[in-house]
C-alpha cells in the first residue's frame, strides 16, 4: 500500500481514519527508523507480541492494535522518548490486564497476573514488567464505585513511577482527546470516567521528576485542556 510522503506529519487519528492499521504501522516504522538495530529488534518483538495478544480485540470501530500503536507513536514523536523500555511498555501496557492467561500460559498455578508479569520480565527485562505493572488495573472491589477505584489506582501507582506517568498520559490522551472518535453510548461513558483525571495528570506531569522537557510538558498541558473542552461539550448542558 502506498502512503503519502507527509505521513510522518499527519495527526494519528487522521492516519487511522484514512489509512487504518496499515497506515499506523507505516508511521510506527518511520519513527523506529531513528533507533539502532538492537532497539528496532526489541520494538519489533514487542509489536509482534502485542499484535498476537490483541489480534481479536476491537475498540468500537477499529482493531485494538491501533490504540497501542498510537500510544507508542505519541511517546516517540510528541514526547520525544528514546528510552526503548518505555516504548516497549507502551506497546504492551494492556497486555497483562487484558491477556494474562495467554502471557502466563494456560497451566500456570497461582496468581496469573504475577506469572504474566514474570513472562514479560523474562522477555523484555524487569523494568519493562515494572512499568507495565504500574499501569495495569488491579482487581476492583465490587462494593465500591469502579471509576473512583480507577482514579485512586492511577494517582497511587503513578506517584512512584515517573516513566509510567509518561506511558499513562499517552494512553489517556488517546482515550480522552480521542473520545470524539468514539460512537454510541461509550462517548458519555468514557467522558464521565476520564474527566476527573485531567487535574490528576496535570499535577503528575508538572512534577520536576517527570522525565520530559518543558516543551513536551506544555504540549501535554494543551492536550489536557483540549480533553477537558471535549468532556465539557459531551457532559455539560449547552446554552
Amino acid at each position: 500500500m502506498e502512503f503519502p510522503a507527509y505521513l510522518a506529519t499527519m495527526p494519528m487519528h487522521a492516519i487511522t481514519e484514512i489509512h487504518g492499521e496499515p497506515g499506523l504501522l507505516a508511521r510506527f516504522r518511520l519513527e523506529v527508523a531513528a533507533f539502532d538495530d538492537a532497539a528496532r529488534d526489541r520494538l519489533t518483538e514487542a509489536l509482534d507480541l502485542a499484535t498476537e495478544l490483541h489480534r481479536d480485540d476491537r475498540r468500537v470501530r477499529e482493531p485494538y492494535l491501533n490504540h497501542l500503536l498510537r500510544v507508542a507513536i505519541r511517546l516517540m514523536h510528541h514526547y520525544q522518548v528514546r528510552d526503548v523500555d518505555v516504548i516497549v511498555a507502551g506497546l504492551l501496557h494492556d497486555a497483562v490486564e487484558d491477556h494474562p492467561v495467554e502471557l502466563a500460559g494456560p497451566t500456570v498455578d497461582g496468581d496469573v497476573t504475577t506469572a504474566a508479569l514474570a513472562t514479560l520480565a523474562a522477555r523484555f527485562g524487569a523494568r519493562v514488567a515494572r512499568l507495565v505493572a504500574a499501569v495495569t488495573n488491579p482487581e476492583y472491589d465490587p462494593g465500591r464505585d469502579r471509576d473512583a477505584q480507577y482514579r485512586e489506582h492511577v494517582a497511587t501507582s503513578l506517584d512512584r513511577e515517573p516513566w509510567a506517568r509518561v506511558i499513562k498520559v499517552s494512553d489517556f490522551t488517546d482515550n480522552g482527546v480521542g473520545v470524539i472518535h468514539t460512537v454510541g453510548p461509550k462517548v458519555a461513558r468514557a467522558a464521565t470516567k476520564y474527566r476527573p483525571l485531567v487535574p490528576v495528570f496535570r499535577e503528575l506531569v508538572a512534577r520536576p521528576d517527570t522525565p520530559l522537557s518543558m516543551p513536551v510538558k506544555r504540549h501535554i498541558f494543551a492536550q489536557l485542556d483540549l480533553a477537558e473542552e471535549r468532556f465539557s461539550a459531551i457532559l455539560d448542558p449547552q446554552p
